[in-house]
């Protein structure tokens, strides 16, 4: 009852009813019946688009200055007027990440009992059903270790596999050929004509081979597929890479070498090697909330329930979290190439063929794809992001003298595989100077789960003190306030309203909330680490001075936590974005302990938004609902949020999706991030840590009464396992792997600990420990 597997008794009819497979680099959407099954193959660096220079019409403090005292006077419209003028460059081969092929496998039989699942284990699907009163088989699963994807179909009968299979393009130049009577050659290139000019974009090659045992696999050329007739067994394997980041025609081999090695090593072994390989990444944490008898249908039943308000599953919330592991393993391995993008690594085609784009967005979706990744102890996926942040920070430098005339670094509101670091070709959504900083912020957060002394010197340290060099350089003290400040900018990506006849509604302001948190924990953070490694002594007397004129976090009239320097009147209190609230999570400037005051004010945010009856319905904003909550110590407001996300904002795959008409969506389209942020809430109900601090079961909702969870991870280095009975701890044990003191929390209790490395220590229920 407890095994972690999403499974179906009927066909899944469509992509979004198909379910993902991947090895951090190539994934595939498996989905079909009996009589067809459809294999939709994807690449992370399968990009149209190109890297080129963005051109700005300003890179002047003169110009710059001149804007901000156009914001300083209250005379929004014209500084508005010029930041279109200076900043808002044109949108170019920005590009998108598409879907590669189709593999189709079409039956000439039918049959019943069909069963589907992913099986989360095993990172593996697997489609049973029976024909004439025999079983068939079909499993697919992409191999890490192999960087290929796999399959087999079998039958308790000799002879009774027969299919056709075909290999059909995802964009115009495609073209696959059949080579011999069982493979097919494929070659492509990712062009298309709405976010660039059709004419650029990253080229593919790849191999699709069928090994047959008994039967005959012939090719027909007149009708492009290859014909299995009467085999016992079928095995397929695909394989595909690009040219993304080669300076040479070597990456043309690649797929053969793959293919070689696979057909050398055989099916049974690479399959076993694929389970490996990937049961030591996921076997780290185990999540039991329970069992009901609703645990038992199938996923999609389950999803409708919750849509209904019979939540009497708390299996399916283990579930939940555990597919985000999955997909998180599944889609950014430590070598991968680039990090999960809008959509992972797969792709349904949506974002593609509208003003939407399959990028990064850096206001909250790339950071909350990465958001559980720590805590869920998956720390080496973590990594291809550490590494794009840092090849970020090498094209932010030309985007911060461009447009700023400033030094160090700076990205806006998106970046493309290239390293776009301009703003977005709107002002009211694309000034968003601090967008590069928030993604950057992962790398404190790598390193304080951690303590990798070389990874802060060489990594963390290096792009963040460049990040700090260039908020230095472009902030301004405000005339009126004495306070440093950022600006022109947004708060992604709401309006406001000023005090005047018109009631006019503009975007862009000086030191929005969000900003200034960013920025005084760059400060904060680079100060301590400077400190640490005993370099930059000029930087630390530069940044002590200007942290202590920052502005502070403040509470409006309305009792909320304001969003502005200023206490404006919000043009849509019912938008899908709270950004400001950073400061609660996943920062930590606000906390119920430390900020009582600031945290109550982050409340009535959170419910002044979540009350109206216009509130944007999007998978990321109900994830960070549920992990803002679970920060305040609400489990049934995190609880009633992650109900709605699955029940409400999941396909029947239990991918989160975006609802048609939000923010210009022409259907539902599958964004990933819910999924991660969904993910992200459920360990923050069951453990918190910041720095110097742990807290278990501090979210805990009624209806998860009796759990356990074990391989946890906290800031610190540190592994912890948990368990209670009737909404209470039983014990919780901590393995430590770093020195270092912590302040251990539960309920109203609270106790100082000094961990060794290499110790393991048991907690009883009254905070007692003792030391194994």
């Amino acid at each position: 009852m407890n095994e972690m597997k999403l499974w179906y008794n009927r066909p899944a009819s469509n992509w979004t009813q198909g379910l993902p497979i991947g090895n951090g680099r190539l994934g595939a959407m498996i989905y079909g019946g009996v009589e067809h099954e459809t294999w939709s193959i994807t690449e992370l660096t399968y990009w149209s688009g190109k890297s080129e220079a963005i051109p700005s019409q300003s890179n002047t403090r003169a110009e710059l200055d001149q804007m901000r005292e156009h914001f300083f006077a209250g005379d929004y419209r014209r500084g508005d007027e010029l930041a279109k003028e200076l900043l808002q460059p044109k949108k170019g081969n920005f590009g998108t990440n598409l879907s590669m092929c189709d593999v189709q496998l079409t039956f000439a039989h039918q049959g019943d009992e069909l069963i589907r699942e992913l099986d989360l284990q095993h990172a593996c699907t697997r489609t049973t059903y029976t024909s004439g009163g025999h079983s068939r088989t079909r499993e697919v699963w992409a191999s890490h270790p192999g960087g290929i994807v796999a399959s087999r179909l079998s039958s308790d009968q000799p002879g009774g596999i027969s299919f056709t299979l075909s290999l059909l393009g995802r964009t115009d130049r495609f073209t696959a050929t059949l080579f011999g009577h069982d493979t097919f050659i494929f070659e492509g290139q990712a062009t298309e004509n709405m976010h660039s000019n059709g004419e650029c974009g990253v080229c593919c090659q790849g191999m699709l081979k069928v090994i047959a045992s008994g039967g005959s696999v012939t090719a027909d050329r007149d009708a492009g597929h290859i014909r299995i007739d009467d085999a016992d067994d079928v095995v397929i394997y695909v394989a595909a890479n690009t040219d993304y980041g080669s300076n040479n025609d070597k990456w043309k081999l690649q797929s053969l070498r793959q293919m070689e090695n696979a057909t050398t090593m055989g099916y049974d072994q690479l399959r076993a090697e694929h389970v490996a390989d990937y049961r030591q990444l996921y076997d780290r944490v185990y999540l039991d909330l329970g069992v009901s008898s609703q645990s038992s249908l199938p996923t999609d039943e389950r999803i409708r329930l919750f849509f209904e308000g019979q939540d009497d599953d708390p299996h399916l919330f283990a579930l939940f979290y555990q597919y985000g592991r999955y997909l998180t393993i599944a889609g950014s391995r430590a070598d991968s190439p680039l990090p999960l993008n809008l959509q992972g690594i797969w792709n349904d085609g949506e974002a593609n063929r509208m003003q939407w784009s399959c990028d990064y967005h850096l206001d909250i979706n790339t950071q909350m794809n990465y958001f559980p990744t720590e805590g869920s102890n998956l720390a080496e996926c973590h990594r291809p992001l550490m590494r794009f942040i840092a090849q970020l920070a090498e094209s932010g430098r030309a985007a911060a003298q461009h447009f700023y005339g400033c030094e160090g670094w700076v990205a806006h509101v998106f970046t493309n595989a290239w390293g776009f670091a301009s703003p977005g070709w709107e002002t009211s959504w694309g000034l968003n100077v601090t967008g590069g900083l928030w993604i950057a912020t992962h790398l404190r957060e790598h390193y304080e789960f951690g303590l990798d002394q070389q990874f802060l010197a060489e990594t963390a340290y290096p792009v963040l003190k460049e990040a700090a060099a260039f908020f230095l350089d472009y902030m301004t003290v405000h005339p009126k306030y004495g306070w440093l400040v950022t600006g022109p900018s947004n708060s992604p990506e709401n309006s406001f309203y000023v005090n005047d006849p018109q009631r006019s509604e503009y975007p862009l302001s000086m030191g929005s909330t969000l900003d200034q948190v960013l920025v005084r924990d760059l400060f904060v953070f680079c100060l301590e680490a400077s400190e640490h490694l005993q370099v930059d002594v000029e930087l630390q007397r530069k940044l002590k001075q200007a942290i202590a004129i920052l502005p502070p976090l403040m509470i409006g009239r309305r009792g909320q936590l304001q969003e502005w320097l200023e206490d404006y009147e919000e043009a849509q209190p019912d938008h899908r974005h709270f950004a400001h609230l950073f400061c609660l999570y996943p920062g930590n400037q606000v906390t119920p302990e430390g900020t009582p005051e600031l945290s109550e004010a982050a409340r009535v945010t959170l419910v002044n938004r979540m009350e109206r009856e216009m509130l944007e319905d999007v998978e990321f904003t109900l994830a960070a609902f549920a992990a803002n909550f679970a920060r305040l110590h609400d489990g049934e407001n995190a609880y009633k949020h992650l109900r709605h996300l699955i029940g409400h904002l999941c396909f029947d795959n239990g991918l989160t999706f975006s609802k048609a008409g939000i923010a210009g969506a022409e259907t539902n389209i599958f964004v990933i991030d819910g999924n991660f942020g969904g993910t992200a809430a459920i360990g923050e109900m069951l453990l918190q840590s910041h720095v110097g601090g742990i807290h278990l079961l501090p979210a805990l909702p009624a209806k998860w009464q009796t759990g356990r969870v074990t391989g946890l991870r906290a800031k610190g280095n540190v592994e912890v396992d948990v368990s209670w009975a009737n909404g209470q701890l039983v014990e919780a044990v901590f393995k430590s792997f770093s020195p270092s003191r912590v302040l251990l929390r539960y309920q109203d209790s609270k106790i100082e600990m000094a961990l060794e490395p290499g110790c393991t220590y048991h907690i009883d229920s009254t905070l007692r420990v003792k030391l194994i």
